[in-house]
């Protein structure tokens, strides 16, 4: 997957944790669920943004001799 799919999947993910967290505003009885899925969604995009930095790490080492 190339770098700019990745972004476009992080940017997606935290669209979905927001949208949990603004119906969380409106629904307090299911709140902590909505939360804790927002939480996960989160997680999600940290997750892409780690495997992409990385991998752009390994390409950018210079080659051991």
């Amino acid at each position: 997957m190339n770098g700019h799919a990745i972004l476009e999947n992080v940017r997606r993910y935290r669209g979905i944790a927001s949208l949990y967290r603004q119906t969380a505003a409106f629904r307090p009885g299911q709140s902590w669920s909505l939360l804790e899925q927002a939480r996960d969604w989160e997680a999600r995009a940290l997750s892409e943004l780690e495997a992409y930095f990385a991998t752009r790490t390994d390409c950018n080492a210079p080659l051991a001799a």
